[in-house]
């Protein structure tokens, strides 16, 4: 064979090697799982991530604050402009961008496309801060959850709240991935009505309320559904724990689910990560303070680790749950189980003693182990029916762990990041942390991620977001060696005037994808990587 044949082939070989290593991220924490990982990072490793190689490539501007986690799709084909790996980012002033992820030179300097839900002059603008009487989300209030996005269709699904001539309301978008624009059918106004006389019931039926409850959690993708949840802004009552799914296809509201619908509150806040889901297309997510009669046969849940089974005509069903011992002393001293996201870690062998297991962490700190498939409901003395409980071993949590290779990374406010360690064995977590950052976290916290080469070269990220309400101070980016967090490997602050993320929005979670980091803040985007030349 030729020489340029075989140099042809080369590179033709190598080109599809290139585009089947790359990853998408395309929901919260990477996966349903909403374990933070990704295990086919083959760029980035502990050796080459340090302050003389890996730092800030290029930062984008956008209209808004960034609370969502930026998503990831290679090989995009963008009409008229070609075939990009592009990163979306959802803002709180209703918009929604698509920029190269690569870099931003020449074309790439503008987005891709740029898709606004609002229109001022036809007196549609986003909600402000003051129209929910709340800071939590400042100081505007648009998209504030993660999308997510079907890859096969290359659609995009997310929910925007809008203000229109002093009317709010919430849709469900579906977004084509390569232009921005509304798919058939869509938008969908989100409505819901259950039966009850909680707060806000009127003549027995309680009402989606489009100010009251706010859309915090990421959006959920499986078997053909959408998943959304809902809680509230500042526990603004009255509002209540709402779980609503929808046809991917046809927007078709499939099924609806009230916490409490002969009390209220029970939100649905976890901080931003998405419910979680299994195989066999069970829910799984966590309440924070309110009402609760679960023990005595009730319908109200709060405070409680819950599963929802697939729904059976327009009602899920409850499938199971874990109330904490002192769930009364949680919600009277605003300890919400629900401050974090569940944690589904990978299924165990038939052999373990427990195949299905969950990691839930809420504002207390206390890790609960729970068997996902006897999840121990409620004792008034103690939690020992679950498989393990350990009280007030981190920080409390306002977001989520991250898993990899048997390890658990934690997160917490007023805190060190803390490395756990999982015994495939007798299925129990360490006693203790086994190793813990050097860098010390206030509120509210980072959500850790992981990047890997299967199970080597596996790095830690956090974006500490401590200095949120300051407004010249920027957010910080950690990376730390994640087999002992003792280790880190960077931060922005070695560098500042070169790396600098930006100004702080709490809750900030990083995506990390084909050798790239990037990184969400106040109205910016920014794109880390290996510097030119390294």
């Amino acid at each position: 064979m030729k020489p340029l044949v075989w140099k042809a082939l080369a590179c033709f070989a190598a080109f599809l090697f290139l585009a089947h290593a790359q990853v998408s991220v395309t929901t919260s924490r990477n996966d349903n799982n909403r374990d933070g990982q990704n295990l086919s990072e083959t760029i980035l490793t502990p050796d080459n991530v340090n302050v003389a190689s890996f730092g800030k490539l290029f930062a984008q501007t956008v209209d808004g604050w960034v609370y969502a986690q930026p998503l990831y799709v290679p090989n995009v084909t963008i009409p008229g402009l070609g075939v990009h790996n592009v990163v979306y980012v959802a803002t709180e002033h209703d918009s929604v961008y698509a920029f190269d992820a690569d870099d931003n030179k020449g074309l790439n300097s503008s987005p891709l496309w740029h898709r606004s839900f609002i229109s001022p002059k036809n007196g549609i603008t986003t909600a402000s801060s003051s129209d929910v009487n709340c800071n939590d989300i400042y100081p505007e209030i648009g998209v504030t959850s993660t999308p997510v996005i079907d890859t096969t269709t290359g659609t995009m699904y997310l929910i925007a709240l809008t203000k229109a001539n002093g009317h709010f309301i919430q849709r469900l978008h579906a977004l084509d991935i390569t232009t921005g624009k509304e798919r058939t059918g869509s938008p969908v106004v989100i409505q819901a009505k259950v039966k009850g006389n909680g707060e806000g019931s009127v003549n027995g039926v309680i009402s989606f309320d489009h100010l009251q409850e706010g859309q915090r959690p990421g959006l959920l993708l499986q078997n053909g559904s959408v998943y959304i949840g809902w809680a509230s802004h500042c526990d603004n009552v009255p509002y209540h724990g709402w779980v609503m799914s929808y046809d991917e296809t046809t927007l078709k509201q499939i099924a609806v689910w009230n916490s409490t619908p002969n009390g209220g509150q029970g939100g649905v806040w976890q901080s931003g990560t998405g419910l979680s889901a299994d195989s066999d297309f069970n829910l799984f997510f966590a309440l924070g303070n309110g009402t609760y009669d679960g023990i005595k046969g009730g319908e109200d849940f709060s405070d409680t680790v819950v599963k929802l089974a697939p729904p059976v005509g327009n009602r899920f069903q409850l499938g199971d749950w874990f109330t904490p011992y002192n769930q009364l002393k949680l919600g009277d001293h605003d300890g919400d189980v629900g401050s974090g996201g569940s944690l589904l870690l990978p299924d165990q062998g038939t052999n373990a003693p427990h195949q299905h297991l969950l990691v839930q962490v809420g504002k207390q700190g206390s890790i609960y182990l729970i068997d996902r498939d006897k999840m121990g409901h409620y004792n008034s003395h103690s939690n020992h029916q679950i498989v393990q409980d350990m009280e007030n071993a981190v920080g409390g949590l306002f977001g989520t762990p991250a898993w990899w290779n048997n390890n658990l990374y934690f997160g917490g406010i007023n805190d060190n990041l803390r490395q756990y360690t999982f015994d495939t064995t007798t299925g129990l977590l360490s006693n203790g942390a086994v190793s813990v950052s050097s860098t010390y976290f206030a509120f509210p916290g980072p959500t850790p991620s992981i990047s890997a080469n299967g199970d080597t070269n596996a790095i830690l990220w956090a974006v500490q977001t401590d200095t949120y309400e300051k407004k010249n101070i920027p957010a910080t980016l950690h990376a730390y060696d994640a087999t002992n967090i003792g280790t880190e490997l960077y931060n922005t602050g070695q560098n500042g005037s070169r790396d600098s993320p930006g100004r702080a929005v709490k809750f900030s979670v990083p995506t990390v994808a084909n050798g790239k980091v990037y990184v969400p803040a106040v109205e910016q985007l920014t794109v880390y990587g290996l510097l030119p030349g390294k």
